[in-house]
């Protein structure tokens, strides 16, 4: 299987280990991995802003840069879900175009739908002896409805503990833009989204997005809490 990491622009830039994480694991399973040098944002930043004009170029490039390849993984619930859920609406007036872009859809994936439906795959041989939460971040809950995948491979992770997160399915405000035009309410839910955190006692907190893990890191340290955000694919890595 021709399979290409779609690392996204917040792993690329900030967080390049969990991209490395994910071709671990990826090559652990006998895949060979590429990752093309040409990708570049998938564009939601412009989309939700509502500059759609600004957003089609990037489209474009994205559906270029993939094309041939059995399998598109990324670490993000967040920009497979713009992909999966907001190209075909953004790319309805021009009929190529949207015919690429179905083509490209069932060939994309968050990382822990690639693995458990694709490749069958549940128990990695991991282990990360550490009481953890984990925060389900909301494109992957809710668009791309990736329920219990995540906790399902992290359940067979060797000496972790895996402690319930209160109100989980809560927002942890961030919503890329959103918690730049309203920072008021942005801190309102992480407030809440941290006081749930530092109730768990974990040490550590896991999310699908390293975007929401950098809201809620930002969040623990000004509180000066202990608990660390890291993203699930390290801990299979690990």
């Amino acid at each position: 299987m021709k399979t290409a990491l779609f690392v996204t622009c917040v792993n690329d830039m900030v967080f390049p280990r969990t991209g490395i994480a994910v071709v671990n694991i990826l090559e652990r399973l006998g895949h060979q991995v590429e990752v093309p040098r040409q990708q570049t944002c998938c564009g939601q930043m412009h989309a939700n802003t509502g500059y759609r004009d600004e957003a089609m170029p990037v489209i474009r490039h994205f559906v270029r840069t993939f094309q041939g390849y059995d399998a598109v993984v990324a670490p993000s619930g967040s920009c497979v879900a713009m992909v999966r859920t907001l190209y075909p609406r953004l790319v309805d007036s021009d009929p190529q175009l949207a015919a690429a872009v179905a083509e490209l859809l069932p060939r994309t994936y968050e990382l822990s739908e690639f693995l458990i439906d694709v490749l069958g795959v549940t128990d990695l041989g991991a282990s990360f002896p550490h009481r953890v939460t984990y925060h389900p971040t909301c494109h992957g809950m809710r668009a791309l409805r990736l329920g219990d995948r995540p906790l399902e491979l992290l359940s067979h992770v060797r000496g972790l503990e895996l402690v319930p997160l209160k109100g989980a399915e809560e927002c942890c405000g961030f919503g890329g833009t959103f918690s730049v035009k309203n920072p008021a309410v942005s801190g309102a839910m992480l407030h809440d989204k941290c006081a749930a955190i530092l109730d768990t006692g974990a040490d550590y907190v896991l999310a699908a997005d390293n975007s929401c893990l950098t809201h809620i890191g930002g969040g623990l340290r000004r509180r000066r809490a202990a608990p660390r955000t890291v993203h699930y694919a390290e801990v299979l890595a690990s």
